[in-house]
Order: structure tokens, then C-alpha cells, then sequence
């Protein structure tokens, strides 16, 4: 595929789908500062190099979680991916497992927990989001154990949905309510208009069955946090940590102190996470975040985190500050949507290459060798 970088998969996205669904993959919260913040804070951020050591041969294999991965990559959950491509959360697991890295499914995901753990073999990991009905999750979160997942992660930063403008100016609900702004949209990307109109929306297959506020599963993106359990807290999670025999991660973790609370709790690690951007805007970017959260665990569990990830030296530079692998999200979310699996694996593939070059032109032979010496 014709693509050199995570922002030319970005566009060649933008291309091909409709505008409300380009924005519901690629925008944030509000004013979006949080959203540009994240990239920002990684553009800011300088590296030094070391010369003369003799960089011919580069290993970027590391251990997330207590198992070997080929890249210091996880995929990170990112729901409503057959949206932008049918059997999208497919094709990101493929190519997850084909580069040895873990793939996250999200619980809006448009593929079931048992379809992916059938047909996506690899290392898979189960995100929850906790609804009102409580009882629905720990039914979701059994079903990943049957099915082998092998990590779970709550995400613990979406008790009410952000207010993602983009999709109110677009007229973006799902199901689709077709509006003259929208029908207008949706006729200028043909292709992807018409196999919505003779295959229909993909539904979002692992709330089938869950009762929603004012409509059904399929009404959950249109109004993102609308049956979220704002009530959930830490005595939550440790009912979660009795119920889960595998890894557990917090996601959307800012703070020393949380961080420091889940350890105690018996959590194999957290996800430094601002939700991408799309929740609280105006807060601090991931890559900030960072330095304070792993100093505060200190080695005692797993620092990973996401936001912002588009380059190679990003994830270099998170590595540096603290991060034992990043999270990913839009990067393949862009990729799977430009050319399907195709995509996907082009833009482990960018990242990959990008991670090796910058590893070399820092001095840098193994994952092992990134630390805080190397960033201005």
C-alpha cells in the first residue's frame, strides 16, 4: 500500500468514508485541546542521540505483562470499527497477531468477544466498559474468560460521555437518522453508502440483549455515556479483581495516587489515558501524565499508555519517559479503514520501521536500552 505515514493513512481514511463518520473516529471533546495536546506534547519532547555503538542489528522484542511481544505495541480498544470498514475489528486482530502484539477488543466493538477469539486467533485482550446494569458487564467479562482472553482492562475514565461536537454538527447517531446534512454526506462516499444500505449497520454485537436508556444497543455511540455507571468506584474493582484470573489493567489513569490505589488493589499494571482526547477536555496530555505515574508504581506493576501515538520516536519517547509498551488506537483505526486488513498491517508496519530507524539513530540496540537519559 502506497503509504508512508500514520497521517497518510489518516487521509487516504477521509477519502473514503463520509464526513460524520471520518469525525466520529478522528475527533475529541469540545474544543478539542486535549485531542492536539496529546500530539503536541510528543512534538515538544526532544531526543539524544548516542553515536558509535554500532546499531546494525536492532531487537524490539520486550515483555508486556509477563509475555514476550514483538513490538512494545498493544492495540488499544477502539469500538465501532466496522463503521469505517466492514469486519474491521477483525482486521486489526489479524494484523496484531501476524506483528506478535496484543490485540484489544472493545465491549462496542462490532464483532462478538467469541467470533474474534475464534476467527482473530492471537494474544487477546477484553476491554470493559461498566454500564448501569452491572450485572451485564461481569456477563461480558465471563465470557472473555471462557473464551481465553488473557488480560482484561477496565476503563475507569468514562462515567458520563465527553461532548464530542463534531458528531452533534454532523447529525452522527447510530442507528443512522437520516437528515438532509447526512443523506447529503453519506451520497458523496458512494461505495461505502451503498454496502450500509444493502448489508446494513453493523451492529454493535456484544451489547446485543443489554436494555439502554431511551433505546436499544444500537443507539450507544449516538450518546456515548448515556448508560454508563456513574456510580462506579474502587470497590468495583475489586470485585472485578475476585472475578478475573488473568492480568488486570486500569485504563485512564492520570494520577500518582490512583495509580498507586489500583497496585494496592492487586492490578497488574494501568493505561496512562486521556481517552484519546474524546472525554475531559482541557486535560493533561498522556505523555505529561506519564513521568509521575511510573514514578509512583516504580516498578512494582506495568505502565502502558496511549494518545497521541503517530510516529515511531513517540513511542521511543514514551518508552524513555517510563512506559514499559504504548497503546494504540487511531493509528490502525485509520489504517483498517483506508484498505482493511491491508491497512491495518501498513500501519504496524510504518511504526515498526519507524521504531527500528529511530532506535538506530539514537544508539539504541534493544527496548532494554531506551531510558530517561536519552530525552533532552
Amino acid at each position: 500500500m502506497n503509504a508512508y505515514s500514520i497521517e497518510a493513512l489518516r487521509q487516504a481514511a477521509k477519502r473514503r468514508l463520509p464526513r460524520a463518520v471520518f469525525d466520529f473516529i478522528d475527533g475529541g471533546a469540545e474544543d478539542e485541546s486535549t485531542l492536539r495536546e496529546n500530539r503536541a506534547a510528543f512534538e515538544k519532547a526532544r531526543l539524544l542521540r548516542k553515536v558509535l555503538v554500532g546499531v546494525s542489528q536492532i531487537n524490539t522484542e520486550t515483555s508486556i505483562l509477563g509475555k514476550t511481544a514483538k513490538l512494545p505495541i498493544a492495540i488499544a480498544p477502539t469500538g465501532a470499527v466496522g463503521f469505517g470498514w466492514r469486519g474491521g475489528d477483525f482486521a486489526v486482530a489479524r494484523a496484531a497477531a501476524a506483528f506478535g502484539i496484543p490485540f484489544s477488543l472493545s465491549t462496542s466493538a462490532t464483532a462478538s468477544i467469541e467470533k474474534i477469539a475464534a476467527e482473530a486467533p492471537g494474544r487477546l485482550w477484553f476491554q470493559a466498559y461498566f454500564f448501569k446494569d452491572r450485572e451485564f458487564t461481569f456477563g461480558l467479562i465471563e465470557r472473555a474468560r471462557k473464551a481465553g482472553y488473557d488480560t482484561l482492562m477496565v476503563t475507569a475514565d468514562l462515567p458520563v460521555g465527553g461532548k464530542r461536537e463534531r458528531d452533534f454538527r454532523n447529525d452522527f447517531s447510530i442507528p443512522f437518522r437520516f437528515t438532509p446534512k447526512n443523506v447529503l454526506d453519506f451520497a458523496t462516499r458512494p461505495a461505502w453508502a451503498l454496502d450500509m444500505l444493502l448489508r446494513g449497520v453493523p451492529p454493535l454485537e456484544n451489547l446485543a440483549g443489554m436494555v439502554q436508556d431511551g433505546g436499544n444497543a444500537r443507539n450507544l455511540v449516538s450518546s456515548v455515556g448515556r448508560n454508563q455507571d456513574a456510580s462506579l468506584d474502587w470497590e468495583v474493582v475489586k470485585r472485578v479483581r475476585d472475578a478475573w484470573p488473568g492480568k488486570l489493567l486500569i485504563k485512564g489513569v492520570v494520577l500518582p495516587a490512583d495509580a498507586e490505589r489500583a497496585v494496592s488493589l492487586g492490578c497488574d499494571g494501568v493505561i496512562v489515558s486521556n481517552h484519546g482526547g474524546r472525554q475531559l477536555d482541557g486535560e493533561i496530555a498522556s505523555f505529561d501524565a506519564l513521568p509521575a505515574v511510573a514514578r509512583a508504581i516504580g516498578g512494582r506493576s506495568a505502565v502502558l499508555m496511549d494518545g497521541g501515538i503517530r510516529r515511531g520516536s513517540d513511542i521511543v519517547k514514551a518508552l524513555a519517559r517510563g512506559a514499559q509498551a504504548v497503546m494504540i488506537g487511531r493509528a490502525t483505526y485509520y489504517g483498517v479503514c483506508a484498505a482493511g486488513q491491508e491497512g491495518a498491517m501498513r500501519a504496524l508496519e510504518i511504526l515498526r520501521d519507524e521504531l527500528v530507524r529511530s532506535m538506530q539513530l539514537c544508539g539504541l540496540r534493544s527496548i532494554g536500552e531506551i531510558n530517561r537519559e536519552i530525552l533532552a
